[in-house]
C-alpha cells in the first residue's frame, strides 16, 4: 500500500528525505514481526524456487535463488563470489576522519551523487521496511532498514541477526542508523563487486548495501555501526565469541575467544569433538600419518553467550579488574564447512533439523519442501564445495544460552596457523597454547593475522592482517582510535587471563580446532593462577609463556604440542625462522599506529616490540596479577 496510508507513519520520526522515498515509493510493506519477514522471504508457491532478479541496461540478472524448506529459507547465489564475504567490500562516503579508503578517491566524485541516485531507485521500487535497535535495546541505537521488496530473504536474514521492532509498539521513533538496500548498483556502478559504502553522519550512520550477500553487510555493516557509536562513546564491539564453561566440580569460567574471521570463534561454543568410541581425536601429523588420541571421560558443560559480535559497553563494567560482555546480536550467523556428514556436530545439527522457529540457510544443497541439512554443501564448480556454508541461529533457541551480562576470566585469541617443518618453516610454532602478558596481547590484538586457509573470505595470498581487533575490515574511523579504546581495556582488565591459541596447525601436527578445545577444558578446570616452574618463555617473544607440562585428568600431552621447538620434524632452527616470519610481519603491520594520536603507553609497547624488548619488559609496561601466584 502507498506510505501515506499507513496510520504506523506517525510512530516514526523520519527526515524529510526518507519520507520522500517512501512516499514516491509504488508500494510498501512495513514488517512488524519475524515471522512477516519470514513470509515475505519467499511469496511463491512453497514447492518451486524463486529467483531474486533485477533489471539492469535492460537485461534481467538472477542474484539468488530461493526456496522454502521444512525448517526455513534457504538461499543460493548464482556467483560463487557472492558466497563469501569480500573483504575489500567496504567504502567510506563521507569526509571525517578515516583510514579506509574512500568512496571519492576510487571513483573521482562525492558519494553524494550516488547516494541521490540510490534514494530515487529505491523511490521507483515495491519496498521492504521495519525498524530495530541495533546492538540491544538498551544502547539505544534505533535503526531502520529499507530494502526493495523481493529482497525479503535478505531483510529475514538481518532480522534474524538484529531482531525486529513491532512498530505499532513504538512512539517517536527516530532511527540513527539507516540500511539501504540497492543489489543492482554492484552491476552499474561497482563492475560486479560486493561494496557497501558506510556514511557517518553527525547526528548518524547509513550503511548502503549495494549487494545481497548478508555478511558485508546485514552483519558487518551493523558491526560498523556499533563500532562508529562506540567510538563516539568509549566503548567496543570484540570481535569474539563468549561461553561460560563449568567443570565437572562445578566450577565456573567464562571465556571470550577472539580471532580473525576462521579464528575458532562459533567453535569455542562447541562440545569437544569425540570418535565413536569416545575417545579425542588430538591431531594427526603429516609426515607420517601418526595419530594421537586421548581419553576425556567427562567434557565441560557449555553455557553459551555470544558468537561473533560482543558488546563491551561502559554500562556493563564495574571496574573489578574483569570485562562486563553482552551479546550483540539476537542471531548467530555460522558456518558449517566442517559439517561433512550426519553426526559430526549433533548439537548444531539437531537444532538446525527440527528448529523450534524458522531458520535462514546459505549455500547449502536443499530441494523446494525438503529438509536443509548442514551438510550438504553446494558446489561452487563440480567437486569442489562452497567453502562457506551457513545458517543463522537464533540465539533463543540455543540450549543453555546465557541472557545477561557476564564478566571474563581468560581472553583468548585465535590464530588459523600453517604447517611447518624443517623442509617449510612458517609461522606454525604456536604450541597447543600460550599464556600472554596484557602487552603482547595487545599487539596481537593491533595486527590480528588473518592466517592460514581462511574459509569466511574469498582468498588472498600469503599472511596478512585482519587488523585492529580483527574487526577492522568492518570500522570507519582510524585504527589508532580502536588502538587506544583496546589498550584501556587491558589496563584495566588486570584480573584476566590472556591466552594465543593455533587453529589448524602445530608445527607438523594437523589439529584443527582441538587446542581451543582442550585450552577450555583445561584451564577451567585448572583455575587459578601458575607458578614461575610451570611455564617457560618462549624462544620468541610474541608467544609469551609456553607450559611445560600440560596433564588434564590423568592425560599428559606431548611436549611436542606445547612446544613446537621440541618436534623433530621442526627443531629449533626452523623455529626461530618461523618466529622471524611472524616478527617481521608484525613489525610491519604495527607502524601503521606510530601515529600522534596513540596513547604514550601504546608508543611505548610497540617501541619495546621493534627494539626486541624481552618477556619482562613486556610484563612491566601492564602490571597484571592475572598470570603468577605470589613466590
Amino acid at each position: 500500500m502507498l506510505w501515506n496510508e499507513f496510520k504506523e507513519r506517525k510512530n516514526f520520526i523520519l527526515s524529510n528525505e526518507i519520507e520522500k522515498i517512501l512516499t514516491n515509493a509504488p508500494d510498501v510493506k512495513i514488517a512488524k514481526t519475524i515471522d512477516d519477514l519470514y513470509t515475505l522471504a519467499h511469496t511463491e508457491e512453497a514447492e518451486a524456487w524463486q529467483d531474486v532478479f533485477y533489471e539492469v541496461n535492460n537485461k534481467l540478472i538472477t542474484e539468488a535463488k530461493v526456496c522454502k524448506a521444512k525448517n526455513g529459507i534457504a538461499v543460493n547465489y548464482i556467483e560463487p563470489y557472492m558466497r563469501r564475504r569480500d573483504p575489500e567490500s567496504m567504502l567510506i562516503g563521507d569526509d571525517k576522519p578515516t583510514d579506509k579508503v574512500r568512496y571519492k578517491d576510487v571513483f573521482k566524485k562525492d558519494f553524494n551523487i550516488l547516494r541521490q541516485e540510490t534514494f530515487e531507485w529505491l523511490s521507483k521500487q515495491n519496498l521492504l521496511i521495519y525498524p530495530f535497535y541495533a546492538g540491544l535495546k538498551s544502547i539505544n541505537i534505533p535503526s531502520l532498514v529499507i530494502a526493495p521488496a523481493n529482497a525479503g530473504f535478505f531483510a529475514f536474514a538481518l532480522g534474524l541477526l538484529q531482531g525486529i521492532e513491532n512498530i505499532d509498539t513504538l512512539k517517536d521513533f527516530k532511527p540513527k542508523n539507516f540500511i539501504f538496500v540497492a543489489p543492482p548498483f554492484r552491476h552499474t556502478h561497482f563492475n560486479g563487486k560486493q561494496r557497501v559504502v558506510h556514511n557517518r553522519l553527525d547526528d548518524g550512520y547509513e550503511i548502503f548495501s549495494y549487494n545481497l550477500y548478508p555478511g558485508p553487510s546485514a552483519k558487518k555493516g551493523v558491526y560498523g555501526s556499533l563500532i562508529y557509536f562506540g567510538e563516539l562513546e568509549n566503548w567496543v564491539t570484540a570481535h569474539a565469541s563468549v561461553v561460560q564453561v563449568i567443570t565437572p566440580y562445578n566450577i565456573k569460567i567464562n571465556i571470550m575467544h577472539e580471532g580473525a574471521s576462521g579464528g575458532g570463534k562459533s567453535e569455542i561454543n562447541e562440545h569437544l569433538h569425540r570418535e565413536p568410541d569416545g575417545s579425542i581425536f588430538l591431531g594427526r601429523k603429516i609426515t607420517t600419518n601418526e595419530k594421537m588420541y586421548i581419553v576425556l571421560p567427562k567434557s565441560c558443560d557449555l553455557r553459551p553467550l555470544a558468537d561473533d559480535m560482543v558488546l563491551c559497553h561502559s554500562s556493563f563494567q564495574k571496574n573489578n579488574g574483569k570485562m562486563g560482555v553482552f551479546d550483540a546480536e539476537d542471531s548467530w550467523f555460522i558456518r558449517v564447512d566442517h559439517i561433512k556428514n550426519y553426526g559430526t556436530d549433533p548439537d548444531i545439527e539437531s537444532t538446525s533439523i527440527h528448529p523450534k522457529r524458522k531458520l535462514l540457510f546459505l549455500n547449502i544443497d536443499v530441494k523446494p519442501g525438503s529438509t536443509a541439512l548442514l551438510w550438504e554443501h553446494i558446489e561452487d564448480e563440480p567437486g569442489k564445495p562452497c567453502p562457506n556454508p551457513r545458517f543463522i541461529l537464533p540465539r533463543d533457541i540455543v540450549p543453555d544460552i546465557v541472557n545477561k551480562p557476564v564478566y571474563i576470566d581468560i581472553r583468548s585469541f585465535g590464530v588459523r596457523t600453517p604447517p611447518t617443518t624443517k623442509e617449510n618453516p612458517n609461522y606454525g610454532i604456536l604450541g597447543l597454547f600460550h599464556i600472554l602478558p596484557p602487552a603482547l596481547a595487545w599487539l596481537w590484538r593491533l595486527v590480528s593475522p588473518r592466517g592460514y586457509a581462511n574459509p569466511s573470505i574469498v582468498d588472498t595470498k600469503g599472511m596478512a592482517s585482519e587488523g585492529v581487533g580483527s574487526y577492522w575490515p568492518f570500522a570507519s574511523g582510524k585504527r589508532v582510535t580502536q588502538a587506544n579504546l583496546l589498550l584501556d581495556q587491558f589496563i584495566k582488565s588486570n584480573k584476566v587471563l590472556n591466552v594465543l591459541v593455533p587453529i589448524k596447525h602445530i608445527g607438523a601436527w594437523e589439529v584443527g580446532f582441538m587446542p581451543e578445545w582442550l585450552m577450555r577444558e583445561y584451564l577451567t578446570r585448572r583455575g587459578g593462577r601458575f607458578t614461575r616452574d610451570e611455564l617457560e618463555p618462549s624462544s620468541c617473544s610474541l608467544l609469551g609463556y609456553s607450559l611445560k607440562e600440560l596433564v588434564i585428568e590423568g592425560q599428559t600431552i606431548k611436549r611436542e604440542l606445547l612446544n613446537v621447538e621440541y618436534q623433530n620434524e621442526v627443531g629449533r632452527d626452523a623455529f626461530l625462522k618461523g618466529g622471524k616470519i611472524l616478527s617481521d610481519f608484525f613489525k610491519q603491520e604495527l607502524k601503521l599506529y606510530l601515529t600522534s594520536d596513540l596513547t604514550k603507553l601504546g608508543k611505548d609497547i610497540i617501541d619495546c616490540f621493534m627494539n626486541n624488548g624481552k618477556l619482562e619488559d613486556f610484563e612491566s609496561l601492564i602490571p597484571t596479577d592475572s598470570i603468577f601466584t605470589e613466590e
